[in-house]
C-alpha cells in the first residue's frame, strides 16, 4: 500500500499537452482532474516551450503533487517532430525539477500495457478503461487529457506493484479473465 500522495501525469506535446491528476488514498487511486494545455495558436516553438514550463509549474502549484510521471518521447520517422516533442518533455521535467519533485518516465507502450493489458491499445481504448477504473463522468474534449491521466495511473500501478505482478494480475486482460463479475 502506498501512503496518501498526489500524482501528476503529463502527456507532453507542443500542440496539445495533456495532464491528469490522481490521489492515492489508501488502496485505491482517486480521480482528481484532467485537462489540456492547448498551444495550437502559438506559432513560435520556443514560446511553446516556455509556455509548457509555466503551465506545468502552475499545475504543480495548484494540485501540489508529490510526484510527476511523464510519457517518454517515442521514436518516429520524423526526427524534427521527435526533437520538438523531446523539448516539450524536457520543459515539463524542468518545471518539476525546479520544485525538487521526483520524476518517473514511462514509454508509451508500457503505459498502454499497464492500463489496458495491450501495448498497442488505441487512445480510445485507454480512455474507456480509465473512465471505468477511476469512475470519471466527464468526457474530455481531447484524448491527450486521458493520456495524461493514464501516465499518472501507470505510475500508481508501478508504486503499488500491480504492474510488477506482486500478488496481482500482470495485465488488465488477466484481471478481466480472473474477475468477470467486477468488470462492466
Amino acid at each position: 500500500m502506498v501512503k496518501n500522495k498526489v500524482i501528476l501525469g503529463i502527456d507532453p506535446g507542443t500542440q496539445i499537452l495533456g495532464f491528469g491528476v490522481i490521489e492515492v488514498a489508501g488502496r485505491s487511486p482517486v480521480y482528481i482532474d484532467m485537462g489540456v494545455v492547448d498551444m495550437r495558436k502559438e506559432k513560435d516553438h520556443f514560446v511553446k516551450i516556455r509556455q509548457i514550463f509555466i503551465e506545468v509549474t502552475n499545475l504543480i502549484e495548484y494540485y501540489k503533487p508529490d510526484e510527476l510521471s511523464i510519457e517518454a518521447p517515442f521514436y518516429g520517422k520524423n526526427i524534427q517532430s521527435m526533437l520538438k516533442l523531446a523539448r516539450a518533455q524536457g520543459s515539463a521535467i524542468a518545471a518539476a525539477l525546479n520544485r525538487n519533485m521526483p520524476i518517473t518516465e514511462y514509454a508509451p507502450r508500457k503505459i498502454k500495457m499497464a492500463i489496458t493489458g495491450k501495448g498497442a491499445a488505441s487512445k480510445e481504448q485507454v480512455a474507456t478503461i480509465l473512465k471505468n477504473i477511476l469512475k470519471v463522468e466527464e468526457k474530455p474534449e481531447f484524448l491527450d487529457a486521458t493520456d495524461g491521466l493514464a501516465v499518472a495511473l501507470c505510475h500508481y500501478y508501478q508504486l503499488t506493484g500491480f504492474a510488477a505482478g506482486k500478488g496481482t494480475p500482470k495485465s488488465w486482460e488477466s484481471f478481466v479473465k480472473s474477475n468477470p463479475k467486477r468488470v462492466k
